[in-house]
């Protein structure tokens, strides 16, 4: 949370002249519903359900740019999709560097708690071996400096490509 996923993902598919795909915003689109909505009404296993089910579409397209949940990841069969059917680059972001950027932002249910900070240093500790399992490169977006991290993600497709 907090990464820069969808930033990026947008300015990255700009520069590469791919089409963007955030999976939430997919959800949203085929709910007709916001994601503090699902979780309300269906609670995290009922989002990760539809998540699961919109990456797998997605990950069945070619040359595109997906940003995905913060979550996405602690499903195993989203990792195997993600992983083998593209080029995974885990953004990076420190725990404290994550709470500034959704300090104020209510869209996100998993941080609707009296210690945010709390709730995403133990998502943290969670997800970050499952995001090292699944990446293909790892780039740090702490900096905040677009064009800096769109170069390093290239780098890591480049990397990738030459595989």
């Amino acid at each position: 949370m907090g990464a820069g996923k969808s930033t990026l993902g947008r300015h990255l598919a700009q520069v590469l002249g791919r089409p963007f795909y955030d999976s939430d915003r997919v959800i949203e689109e085929k709910t007709g519903a916001d994601i503090p909505w699902i979780f309300d009404m269906e609670g995290e296993e009922g989002f990760r359900r539809r998540e699961r089910d919109v990456i797998d579409e997605l990950t069945g397209m070619a040359g595109i740019v997906l940003a995905t949940g913060g979550g996405v990841v602690t499903q195993e069969e989203n990792r195997r999709h993600l992983h083998e059917r593209g080029c995974v680059v885990y953004l990076w972001t420190p725990v404290e560097v994550q709470l500034a950027r959704t300090r104020n932002d209510r869209n996100r249910p998993l941080l609707q708690t009296s210690d945010p900070e709390a709730r995403l240093q133990a998502l943290f500790q969670e997800r970050d071996p499952l995001y090292r399992e699944v990446a293909h490169g790892v780039v740090s977006t702490a900096s905040g400096n677009l064009k800096k991290v769109t170069d390093q993600v290239l780098g890591c497709l480049a990397d990738h490509a030459s595989r």
